[in-house]
């Protein structure tokens, strides 16, 4: 993706300068807000391809406003935040975001992540959907990876970006038992970090959002002591 369009959410101004000089020097377009309710604005006026949202912000915080964003919109989203211990990550990611990068955050790594996002396809709104000549068939639901989209009998099913390409990678590879790390590599490539185990958590939404008893999973199958496997019968046909 060329110039994409990022947003920068966090309410110390020094940071805000930094992300964008550093955003701009990598040739993507940037614009910041010192709120959530500035963000909402921008959001309603343009699309951004990503936005890079502060956890711990005054009147109301990054989490919150993560979870509201998904209930509408595909874009991927980075968590930073002081708060680095693996709880807050996982509560992040839990609410919605695409990665989580702990302050201080290493700028090259910040911009290798928001790259890797990047590299998926634009990702779809809400209402949205678009043509696609392929499509992978799995029970009731249909999977078109050339626009990211999934869809049930009932309607469309939104994923965030992790989500989506944890599930490819498993019905890429099923039968096959991936491991964490595996998925890591698979799904976020240079991106991934080996102690990461935001894997449980886009699974267990991935669960909630497609089978029907989350506890006694059919589709997604846990291997004890090693990782996930994609259990049901798959269909590859034209749309």
């Amino acid at each position: 993706m060329q110039n994409p369009k990022i947003l920068v959410v966090d309410d110390d101004i020094e940071i805000r300068k930094l992300l964008q000089d550093l955003l701009e020097r990598s040739h993507m377009r940037t614009q910041t807000a010192k709120s959530v309710a500035e963000a909402r604005a921008r959001l309603e006026a343009e699309r951004f391809d990503l936005i890079v949202l502060d956890v711990m912000m005054p009147e109301e915080d990054g989490t919150s406003f993560c979870r509201q964003l998904r209930q509408e919109s595909n874009v991927p989203i980075i968590m930073l935040s002081a708060l680095g211990d693996a709880i807050d990550r996982i509560l992040g990611i839990e609410m919605g975001a695409d990665d989580y990068l702990p302050k201080p955050f290493n700028s090259r790594e910040l911009i290798v992540r928001i790259k890797s996002l990047l590299r998926r396809a634009p990702p779809l709104r809400a209402g949205e959907t678009h043509q696609s000549n392929q499509c992978i068939i799995f029970n009731e639901f249909k999977l078109f990876p050339e626009t990211r989209c999934l869809k049930s009998e009932t309607g469309p099913i939104e994923l965030t970006s992790g989500e989506f390409s944890i599930l490819l990678a498993l019905i890429e590879h099923a039968p096959r038992v991936l491991s964490r790390d595996q998925l890591l590599d698979l799904s976020r490539g240079a991106s991934s970090n080996p102690f990461d185990r935001s894997i449980d958590t886009h699974i267990s939404r991935l669960r909630r959002k497609l089978e029907q008893d989350p506890r006694r999973p059919a589709l997604i199958k846990t291997v004890r002591n090693f990782g996930y496997a994609f259990a049901a019968k798959i269909n590859r046909a034209a749309k």
